[in-house]
């Protein structure tokens, strides 16, 4: 199943509390279960004034109407085509 990365721009977003990143959680879990299973949140990761979020999706639409169902930007969506990491190169 492709996986893609959404990017969220959320300014401020690096100063979100604890109670404020477990409520977009919640609201992001609360969606994921209406749109089934086909859709997984994998993980995100917080910076400064973006969220990036790692999903796995049969394809782009369903991640577009889990970011509007959520009412979450969804400023890029991006299907991944490779994975890389340090053991690539031996």
């Amino acid at each position: 199943m492709p996986k893609f990365v959404i990017e969220r721009e959320i300014p401020g977003a690096g100063k979100l509390s604890s109670e404020d990143l477990q409520a977009i959680s919640q609201k992001s879990c609360g969606v994921l279960r209406e749109l089934g299973p086909q859709v997984q949140w994998v993980q995100s990761f917080v910076t400064d004034d973006k969220i990036y979020c790692i999903y796995v999706a049969p394809n782009e639409e369903l991640v577009l109407e889990h970011a509007r169902q959520g009412g979450f930007p969804a400023n890029l969506v991006a299907q991944v085509r490779a994975v890389i990491d340090p053991t690539t190169a031996e």
